[in-house]
């Protein structure tokens, strides 16, 4: 599989956070008393329904995750801007960030189910922000319906056009939310076995993002390192070439000048 110059845009990263985001909505509805970490839509409809119904107690079930998602988004920019100051790769540290709060979720009691979907919301709102690119087309691994959205435009594209770029183009969104619903099937599955620690299946695939991330930097280095080596030796050869001309020049010169003087 070919894989993307930008580490964080290849198929690998995409499929791996995907499932990452399925564990997390899975787990957050059916571990966390019913609660959204990724579809923030349904959180504020369930939101306003709580209003217009008095259930002023239940606002906060919903508003809180919400709120957090916001401030994941936030998190991530200050992120990348720290990252970028020193040096830093910002989207393995925005991942490791992620790994951290969704380790501590597992950890937490039910009694803290607000601050476990707050928690759990928050790395989602980091991962959407981290994450938004796939072979250069905009894409979410934490939710389907902007992906559900391009890939039937992509289809209906090459319906109209028949060109085969928009076939690739639209495998890959489907494919983004085929690998969602995985991880929400993988993670509805280990309920039974793992309870409120079936969390840690995300830092697991997290984990791997970090790997596949390294990898594609490593054969990315490699590639431009042989690149500048390519180019070095053109300019050598050139170099070479150059001086020879210039050698046979003067020395057909001294001849002709050699034969004046005669």
């Amino acid at each position: 599989m070919n894989h993307a110059l930008q580490m964080s845009d290849s198929v690998e990263v995409a499929a791996l956070l995907a499932l990452s985001g399925g564990v997390m909505d899975a787990y957050s509805y059916l571990v966390r008393d019913h609660v959204f970490a990724n579809a923030q839509t349904g959180n504020l409809l369930l939101l306003g329904i709580h209003v217009t119904s008095g259930s002023f107690e239940k606002c906060a079930k919903y508003g809180m995750p919400v709120l957090a998602f916001a401030i994941g988004i936030a998190v991530a920019y200050v992120i990348r801007m720290v990252a970028r100051e020193r040096h830093l790769h910002w989207r393995q540290l925005a991942v490791f960030v992620e790994i951290c709060l969704l380790t501590c979720v597992a950890f937490m009691p039910q009694e803290m189910n607000l601050v476990a979907n707050s928690l759990t919301s928050l790395a989602c709102g980091i991962q959407v922000q981290a994450f938004r690119k796939l072979h250069g087309h905009a894409f979410a691994t934490t939710m389907c319906i902007g992906n559900l959205r391009s890939g039937t435009q992509e289809v209906a594209a090459y319906i109209h056009t028949h060109n085969k770029e928009h076939v690739e183009s639209s495998l890959l969104y489907f494919g983004t939310i085929f690998c969602f619903i995985a991880g929400a099937v993988i993670g509805s599955h280990l309920i039974p076995t793992m309870g409120h620690y079936m969390i840690l299946i995300s830092p697991v695939f997290l984990i791997a993002v970090i790997l596949v991330m390294f990898i594609d930097r490593e054969r990315q280095l490699l590639h431009d390192r042989e690149a500048r080596e390519a180019k070095d030796r053109r300019r050598s050869e050139y170099a070479k070439g150059f001086a020879a001309g210039r050698a046979y020049e003067r020395a057909n010169t001294s001849n002709l000048q050699e034969h004046a003087d005669m």
